[in-house]
């Protein structure tokens, strides 16, 4: 049995090599791409992000190429009988499966570890890599396109030499409540400070119009505005799904702290107004901007809690995937690993992941508890089981 078992783990790693190399590249282009094309990158800034996407990539390649090696080995392995000559030898189908079951493990903790590298430490990498490229890239596409867009502000200018923006049009849009402010200079220049995290824009002798109101302010203006406006990407860290799951606890255990006092400063204003006999501020208009704060962080709790139990609910997808593949594969005997992949897939799309969008939106709202995140992974699971039964008996 022991050669037995050295066979099929050689055959599932080797396998799973070759794709999970083939289908991370294809994952790291198409993460390049969209970047490059999003942010208006360049050769040198698209480089440098390679690492940063590396992990991204590796978290959603993983439990799909988990499940193309199960398919194609154990599909092969029955379509030659070879299944059906173990059953003959006396040998239980365990043996036949506990090897991709257990690599199934061990890759399920490491895309654990992944999801969480990828959305802390490579979101915060690629924000980086852009920000400190701010000043190329505004450059580079004034220069191709006459124009530069962010969330916070555009530039559009006739030409441009050098480092001199010649007859610029800067447009900043502070919110939708507020008219946009646009400056309309003879020259400007761009400046970024990764180090202060501002992007400076000096323009000379501009005409401003800021709603009815319009003028000229002669000489040189500084324009300081923060780099998370000067990208599309925007600031990352305040989410939770940019936090690492270390300090997810301490995050919940501030909000809950945020949550009591809340409550207790409600609780002392009613008491006071009920002995005071002060009942306007019992009215509902006094008491929203509290009710709000307390809602957001109960919200932030639920998401908080959700986001933790969702990356080990994800990265335990590559069993679940192994665990409803490899039997499934076996059934069918089918050498062709195209369709014996699809064929396996069908569960994943039609059970996995619909249970999972639900159960991670319901979660983040609060409506129900964090763990039903796992229920796509406990379903498959259990049609894993019930088909690993049926190989055994027939």
């Amino acid at each position: 049995m022991k050669i037995l078992t050295r066979y099929i783990l050689s055959e599932f790693l080797q396998t799973l090599a070759v794709s999970l190399l083939a289908m991370t590249l294809f994952m790291i282009v198409v993460g390049l791409l969209r970047e490059a094309q999003l942010q208006g990158l360049g050769l040198k800034q698209i480089l440098l992000l390679v690492p940063y996407i590396l992990p991204e990539a590796l978290r959603f390649a993983v439990p799909a190429t988990v499940l193309f090696a199960a398919c194609v080995v154990y599909g092969r392995l029955a379509a030659s009988n070879e299944v059906i000559a173990v059953k003959a030898a006396g040998i239980t189908p365990w043996v036949f499966f506990a090897p991709a079951l257990m690599c199934a493990v061990l890759l399920s903790f490491w895309t654990v570890w992944l999801n969480d590298l990828a959305v802390s430490w490579g979101r915060e990498g690629i924000r980086r890599v852009v920000m400190e490229s701010v000043e190329e890239i505004a450059y580079a596409k004034l220069t191709q396109q006459r124009s530069f867009t962010t969330k916070g502000f555009s530039i559009n200018v006739q030409r441009v030499e050098g480092k001199r923006l010649i007859n610029p049009t800067l447009t900043f849009q502070a919110n939708l409540d507020s008219p946009a402010y646009t400056l309309n200079a003879t020259e400007a220049e761009i400046r970024a400070n990764p180090a202060e995290n501002t992007l400076t824009l000096i323009c000379r002798d501009s005409d401003y119009e800021f709603g009815s109101t319009k003028g000229r302010i002669p000489g040189l203006i500084e324009r300081v505005v923060p780099l998370d406006e000067s990208t599309r990407k925007g600031g990352g860290g305040g989410s939770p799904s940019d936090l690492p799951m270390s300090k997810i606890p301490a995050e919940i255990e501030l909000q809950q702290t945020k949550v009591a006092e809340t409550e207790s400063q409600l609780a002392a204003v009613a008491s006071l107004a009920l002995v005071t006999g002060d009942f306007g501020s019992l009215a509902e208009s006094a008491w929203q901007p509290k009710r709000q704060q307390l809602a957001e962080a109960r919200g932030k709790i639920a998401r908080l809690q959700m986001e933790s139990q969702r990356r080990w609910a994800n990265g335990f997808s590559c069993l679940c995937f192994v665990a409803v593949g490899a039997p499934l594969s076996v059934m069918f005997r089918r050498a062709d690993f195209i369709t014996n992949f699809f064929i396996c897939f069908l569960p994943v799309i039609v059970v996995y992941y619909p249970l999972l969008i639900v159960a991670v939106d319901s979660a983040k709202s609060g409506s129900i508890p964090s763990v039903a995140v796992w229920l796509g992974n406990g379903i498959l699971l259990a049609i894993g089981w019930w088909l690993y039964k049926r190989v055994r008996r027939y």
